[in-house]
């Protein structure tokens, strides 16, 4: 090695040597020279130091070549000398650039330098420096600084060392012997360009014989075939990198790699017996459990998986087999009731096979097991033939008519007797009953097919032995209709005749429904009740309908206004129904293109009643009276005003509720007027009468004058001898007082009585809710006199 050391230098000499003969000439006068500290220096002559100024001024640069060093003493670099030093003490060598003073030092009478501390190549390579020939008196420069670089050469002062350790790998088991398993790297800070300080080689401490590792790409492969997961899964594998080659003398360095063993499906499934037994019960339901069975692995994951199937047993469609996600066992379910009378065991067979298949091995894998399945008796409810009946019967059926009868059996081996019930909450009105030993339904009610057409109970029957158990049937019950119902006008109709119609036109045009259903159809018969009726005949339109035609042009309203037509329908049934309706016809006036003007008596006849004005002025007449004793009654009492109160300066306040003298003026006749009464008479509102009544003429007293009392009278005996007004509330319109409330009125104005004479105390026998209403309305002895 220390002659390999002295060549390196000395050709770092010629190469410098050779370079600075290349150098350009420089017109100095004076150079630095220097020379290795590693190589003898021969100093030039006389006549070759003038040769090489002449030629190049003695200007070059050096390098220098130290080996790193762990000494603890300087060493020498190397002796920079300049041709101004003839042995002249004034002159004095100066060191500048990397390091200098501090690493490097340079004896400034001498021009040697020395490395004052150690040098590691890894952390800088070379250093590049200037030195100078300075007047030790003036400190002057005597010649230009002249640059040289000082190389540290590397020596084998550093391991090899693996950064990314420690390492994991993995192979499939059962691999072949050289299958690549994972790759180390292992890195050394001394100079690969250097010598072999850098040059590695790899090799394995532990983990033989079952892997080896290629010296040179540090690739670990498998050593030995056969390695079996499911016996040894992990592996612990020491590597070693040693620099110089592997020679003697090299440093090393070492890693450990985990190399682990995947799984392969190379083992089949096992079931832990050959045969199971279950016992289940024969109420199981269905989709439920009824044993559980499992195939063990020894491998892992997806190569463990197992599916689970029946191939074959008797009646193998009646239980299915699942597998649990979670625990790799096999679920035997029930697909179809099972019945203990007519089986009592099964036998299947059940095969376990992995799902996944390897390339490897070339699986899958499967095992087999049989499984017998013992059914226990259960006590079941009793079964009904049918799960839900029909019966029919006709509406006209007579009590305890029998509709039909239900039937179950108990099918367990002790044959329980059946007790049959109707379940009320289906039977809310208790129509029907049943026979609780044979099961016959029989009627408890009539029955109508126009309210209910169809009826839907439920029956249940129940084990005499055990109470608990119970079964349902539904029953339906349709009611077969009779001819039961008459016909009847399809709406409530009103026509309508013009007073200038002519002989044979259409006043109205009937048709008519019927309540029952007969499967034909229906066929209506229509004919007048008095068949010579001198006024109105009727047409058959051949479609169940008819006209109602006039046989004369001679109605007037001032002749009679209102015209009831009796019409008898009858049907086609057995037997037939028949009804009379009555068809109410009005006589109007029409326009000429025959459209119903007015079919109303006051408004032909003018002089008949009171104009608008002359109710208003009855009206105001009496509200006036009505304010005059009101105000004798309280003329003695002062008037009452509080100032804190009259806030518009003009509040009058009473203790009446009828307004006196004094506000007349804030009362407004024209609220009296009628905005709908326009056109005359006003009908009735709340109910609609049979008859229509004349209006009876009322005395006109002229036109500045209203007979007041006559026209009340008038008024009161119409109201009495309307047939259609007690028991019924109905306003009689004496004046317009507004329109009101929605709610209606709640008054009997009509009535002759007053409320004085009525008694209320029935309402004390309507109940407490109805007892405190009845003592406000009932009047005592001084209620009477106040």
């Amino acid at each position: 090695m220390q002659r390999d050391l002295w060549t390196s230098l000395l050709l770092v000499w010629i190469t410098c040597v050779q370079y600075s003969s290349m150098a350009p000439l420089n017109n100095q006068s004076q150079s630095l020279q220097t020379a290795s500290a590693m190589i003898p220096r021969n100093r030039p002559s006389e006549g070759q130091r003038i040769l090489s100024r002449a030629k190049r001024g003695w200007v070059w640069n050096q390098m220098f070549v130290l080996e790193e060093f762990s000494g603890p003493d300087p060493i020498l670099v190397g002796r920079l000398h300049t041709d101004l030093d003839m042995g002249n003490k004034n002159i004095k060598y100066v060191l500048a650039g990397e390091g200098a003073g501090t690493i490097f030092a340079i004896n400034e009478r001498t021009g040697d330098i020395h490395a004052m501390k150690r040098l590691d190549r890894e952390e800088k390579a070379e250093y590049t420096l200037t030195a100078q020939v300075i007047d030790r008196d003036t400190d002057k420069p005597l010649e230009p600084p002249s640059e040289f670089i000082i190389k540290v050469q590397d020596i084998n002062d550093n391991p090899p060392q693996f950064i990314e350790g420690p390492y994991k790998g993995s192979v499939p088991e059962m691999s072949q012997v050289g299958t690549s398993v994972t790759r180390v790297t292992a890195t050394d800070a001394d100079d690969p360009v250097y010598g072999n300080s850098a040059r590695l080689v790899y090799s394995i401490l532990e983990g033989q014989p079952y892997f080896s590792i290629d010296q040179t790409t540090a690739i670990i492969r498998v050593a030995l075939a056969g390695m079996d997961r499911e016996m040894r899964e992990e592996y612990l594998v020491v590597i070693q990198a040693k620099d110089m080659g592997g020679h003697m003398g090299g440093l090393s360095g070492t890693t450990t790699v985990t190399v682990t063993l995947t799984d392969i499906n190379d083992n089949p499934p096992k079931f832990s017996k050959g045969s199971y037994e279950f016992t289940i019960p024969e109420d199981l339901g269905i989709g439920k459990p009824g044993g559980r069975v499992k195939a063990n692995d020894r491998d892992i994951g997806e190569n463990a998986k197992s599916a689970y199937s029946i191939i074959g047993g008797d009646e193998r469609d009646v239980f299915e087999i699942v597998t649990d996600a979670q625990t790799q066992e096999g679920i035997l379910r029930l697909k179809k009731p099972l019945d203990f009378e007519s089986k009592k065991s099964y036998n299947l067979t059940v095969v376990a096979t992995n799902i996944r298949a390897d390339s490897i091995t070339g699986g899958p894998y499967m095992d087999q097991a049989t499984v017998k399945i013992i059914i226990e008796d259960a006590d079941e409810p009793p079964v009904f033939t049918k799960s839900a009946y029909l019966f029919d019967v006709h509406e006209n059926a007579a009590i305890n008519t029998v509709i039909g009868a239900v039937a179950a059996r108990d099918q367990d081996a002790t044959h329980s007797q059946v007790r049959y019930f109707i379940d009320r909450h289906t039977d809310l009105e208790r129509q029907f009953n049943i026979n609780v030993d044979d099961g016959k339904i029989t009627l408890a009610k009539p029955l109508d097919r126009e309210t209910d057409m169809w009826h839907n109970i439920t029956v249940t029957a129940t084990e005499v032995r055990n109470h608990s158990q119970i079964s349902r049937a539904i029953v339906a019950i349709k009611v077969l209709d009779i001819n039961d119902n008459a016909p009847e006008f399809a709406t409530e109709y009103e026509a309508f005749l013009c007073e200038n119609g002519k002989p044979g036109q259409v006043i109205q045009t009937i048709s008519a429904v019927d309540k029952d259903n007969p499967s034909q159809g229906h066929t209506f018969h229509y004919r007048l009740e008095m068949l010579n009726n001198p006024n109105f005949t009727i047409k058959n339109n051949l479609n169940n309908s008819i006209s109602v035609l006039a046989k004369h042009d001679s109605f007037r309203r001032q002749k009679q206004e209102t015209y009831l037509l009796p019409i008898v329908v009858t049907d086609d049934g057995e037997p037939p129904m028949s009804s009379t309706n009555t068809l109410t016809i009005r006589v109007c006036g029409c326009s000429r293109d025959g459209t119903v003007q007015s079919c109303n008596v006051e408004a032909f006849v003018l002089p008949i009643g009171l104009s608008m004005g002359a109710l208003i002025a009855i009206l105001a007449c009496i509200i006036l009276l009505l304010g005059s004793q009101t105000f004798e009654l309280h003329k003695n009492e002062p008037l009452i005003i509080k100032d804190d109160e009259d806030v518009r300066e003009n509040i009058i306040r009473y203790d009446d509720e009828g307004g006196g003298e004094e506000d007349t003026e804030a009362f407004d006749i024209a609220t009296l007027q009628n905005p709908d009464g326009i056109n005359g008479y006003l009908p009735r509102k709340d109910i609609k009468p049979d008859l229509q009544f004349m209006p009876r003429q009322g005395q006109h007293s002229g036109p500045n004058g209203v007979d007041v009392d006559e026209f009340i009278n008038v008024r009161l005996h119409e109201a009495d001898n309307d047939p259609t007004a007690p028991p019924y509330d109905s306003i009689q319109i004496y004046g317009y007082e507004g329109r009101g409330s929605i709610a209606g009125s709640l008054s009997s104005l009509e009535t002759a009585s007053s409320d004085s004479d009525q008694n209320y105390d029935y309402l004390r026998e309507w109940g407490p809710r109805f007892r405190r209403l009845g003592e406000l309305y009932s009047v005592g002895e001084n209620d009477k006199e106040t």
